[in-house]
Order: C-alpha cells, then sequence, then structure tokens
C-alpha cells in the first residue's frame, strides 16, 4: 500500500510520469479498431432487445421444487398447450423459479394464456395460482426507447452548454462529448457482440454512465486549466505537457475511483449470475461495470489526448511551446513537471521547485477556499 502511495505522490509531483498524450495517435488507433469491431456487432447481429422492446407474453412459474430439464419441460408444456411449437425463452430465475417469454403464446387470448399457465402448473407440480402472466405490447417499448433518445439529446446540449461555459473553450465540450459517446458506443457494441439482452434497467444505466463518464473527464479537465494557466505564467510547459502531466496527477484518483465503484457492482454480478439469474438487478449492474471500466479509459486515453489535439495548434499555445522549450533547453529537462535531467537522474534542485510550485498553488487555492486540504491542491 505504501508503495502504491508512492508511486501517486511521484506522478502528482512530477518525479514519474506516463506520456499519454504524446502517444495520443495510438490510443485513436486503438479505440478505432475497437468501435469498427463494435459497430460491425451491432449492424451484423443488431441488440438483442428485451420482450418489453418487441412485444409479447411472460410467464413465471414460482415454488418449483424439480429443476431438471426445466427448459425442455416448459417448452413441452407450451407446445401442448398451444398446439404449436412457438419459439420461447426459457429462463431460470434464482433456485425456483422459471421464466417463459414468447413473442405470440398461440393467438395470445386470455383462453389461451389461462390453457398454458394450467399446462406449467401440471408439469412442475405447483398449483395455477402459482404462476403469473402478462403481456407487454410493443408500443411501451417503443415510448420507452423515444423517451431515453430525447433524454440522450437533452443531456448532450446541456452538457455542452456546461462545459463551454465553466471551462471557457469549446474545445473541452467538444472533447468531452467525444468522450461520451465512445463510451455510449462502445458499450451498445459490448452488448451487441456479446448478445446480452437489452432490457429498460439497461437503457436506465446507458444514461447513467454517461453521468459517470462526464464526471471523471471534468475532473483531469480542471486539473488541465489549473496546469495550463501555469504553465502560461511560466513558460515552463507546452501546452500537451501540461495536459499530460494533470492526467498523471488524477491518474491514482481515477484508478481508485473507478475501483471503488466497480466493486460493490461486481458483487451484484456475481449475486446475480450465480443466485438471482435474469433480471432488472443483473441488466443494470452489468451495464454499469461495462461502462464505469470504459469511461475511465476514455477519461485518461482519449479525452484528454483529443483536446490537445484540438488546442495545441492555436497560436498562443504555439507560442507558449516555444518559451517551454527555450525553458527545457536551459535547464536539462526532457519535459516540465517532472524532476528529471536528460540522464534520468532525478535533479535535487528541481525537485525543490516543484515541491515550491505546489506549495504555491495550495497557498492560491487557500486564499478563495480557506477550508482546502494540501491533498486539494
Amino acid at each position: 500500500m505504501a508503495s502504491f502511495a508512492q508511486f501517486g505522490n511521484d506522478l502528482y509531483t512530477g518525479r514519474r510520469q506516463f506520456d499519454f498524450v504524446g502517444r495520443r495517435k495510438t490510443w485513436y488507433v486503438i479505440s478505432a479498431i475497437l468501435l469498427v469491431v463494435a459497430a460491425a456487432g451491432l449492424l451484423g447481429r443488431g441488440l438483442n432487445l428485451g420482450l418489453e422492446f418487441k412485444g409479447g407474453s411472460e410467464l413465471r412459474v414460482q415454488g418449483v421444487t424439480q429443476m431438471d430439464n426445466y427448459e425442455e419441460r416448459a417448452k413441452d408444456a407450451v407446445s401442448s398447450a398451444t398446439g404449436a411449437n412457438d419459439s420461447l425463452n426459457v429462463t431460470k430465475l434464482g433456485d425456483n423459479q422459471v421464466r417463459i417469454q414468447a413473442k405470440k403464446l398461440g393467438d395470445n387470448s386470455a383462453a389461451t394464456t389461462d390453457k398454458v399457465s394450467n399446462a406449467l402448473a401440471e408439469e412442475f407440480g405447483v398449483p395455477a395460482t402459482s404462476i403469473d402472466s402478462s403481456y407487454i405490447g410493443p408500443s411501451w417499448g417503443e415510448t420507452v426507447t423515444r423517451k431515453a433518445l430525447i433524454a440522450l439529446i437533452v443531456f448532450l446540449v446541456l452538457v455542452s452548454v456546461v462545459l463551454a461555459i465553466y471551462f471557457r473553450t469549446w474545445a473541452m465540450a467538444v472533447a468531452a462529448l467525444v468522450a461520451l459517446m465512445h463510451d455510449l458506443a462502445f458499450t451498445v457494441g459490448i452488448y451487441a457482440l456479446s448478445g446480452f439482452e437489452v432490457s429498460p434497467a439497461t437503457m436506465i444505466g446507458f444514461l447513467t454512465i454517461l453521468g459517470y463518464s462526464i464526471y471523471d473527464t471534468v475532473v483531469v479537465f480542471d486539473k488541465v486549466r489549473e496546469n495550463v494557466d501555469e504553465a502560461h505564467a511560466t513558460g515552463k510547459r507546452s501546452y500537451a505537457q501540461a495536459a499530460n502531466y494533470a492526467v498523471n496527477q488524477t491518474l491514482v484518483r481515477s484508478i481508485n475511483t473507478s475501483v471503488v465503484a466497480l466493486l460493490p457492482i461486481l458483487a451484484l454480478l456475481v449475486v446475480g449470475f450465480t443466485m438471482l439469474g435474469p433480471g432488472t438487478l443483473l441488466d443494470l449492474a452489468l451495464v454499469l461495470f461495462i461502462g464505469i471500466a470504459v469511461g475511465t479509459y476514455s477519461s485518461i486515453f482519449i479525452a484528454t489526448p483529443l483536446l490537445v489535439s484540438l488546442r495545441n495548434r492555436e497560436p498562443a499555445n504555439k507560442e507558449l511551446a516555444r518559451r517551454a522549450a527555450q525553458y527545457q533547453e536551459a535547464t536539462g529537462a526532457d519535459h516540465a513537471g517532472t524532476a528529471e535531467t536528460s540522464s534520468g537522474v532525478v535533479d535535487p534542485e528541481r525537485e525543490k521547485e516543484l515541491v515550491a510550485a505546489r506549495k504555491e498553488r495550495t497557498a492560491r487555492k487557500r486564499e478563495v477556499h480557506p477550508w482546502a486540504t494540501k491533498d486539494d491542491a
């Protein structure tokens, strides 16, 4: 634990750095390949939409004591009641419940549903009152989809406006939106390739992961803005170096936040897969797990590198790069923000300078926010 804390401290002070921004073309290529695969899965296989979106009948047999060959037994019971070999989706829920879903159950009449319920009750040895049946029309799913798309559009518009106002630049809003769409497209692609069922809970999860992704990205961007302001004041780092330094400073925080968020979701997934079976809890946990993992990746490897690509050619940042190059050539540093010289040896004077700069930032923050702690700096 101590070594990981030291690792985080080294990243924050600049003694150690990973070149996320300098290798941005590599991350772009990797993401592009993954998105092409995801798009191919979406276009080729499509999404496995749940009954709520396709419409149909659902029956649940509760209190089942013998689960042997439950799938075949359920299909045989339905077939004997309807006189047709309907396409059924039979799943086990928990230890004593069987769910049967069908787009069409005979003629979909109430009499046919009652007949199927009685056949299932007889097959599984439970009273007819233990069978719950429901019918969902396809219009319900269309309504949910339409409202989800409206919510997505409103969310993206509001996020764009807020980010543009808060950061005072359109580039950060664009980079954040691209990262958001990257997360959404990648998550949807995973669902298409894996065949996981898309339910209303999944739609809720899609919108939820966008909130998490933008939160993580904003934290990094806020640090980028702080470092860039300092870079323009001192001329010691270029825009790209200041942005890369910000990603390194927030790296451990991003990892810790993601791990803390993923652990309880992982526990829900284990319980859902091993004990509860398909259902709202499993659907929501699955999309959150995938989305948070992808969102963490995009906030580190996509959002900030893309921001640098958008702003690096601005005249002010070109001038900053020239000043930073002159300073680094004079001091012998490979890139500002680290305490290493070109030979890889830690320069004590440079390290003292970095520590002093950090203390100065802390003091400035406390002038504005007296309650700010050392870690907030």
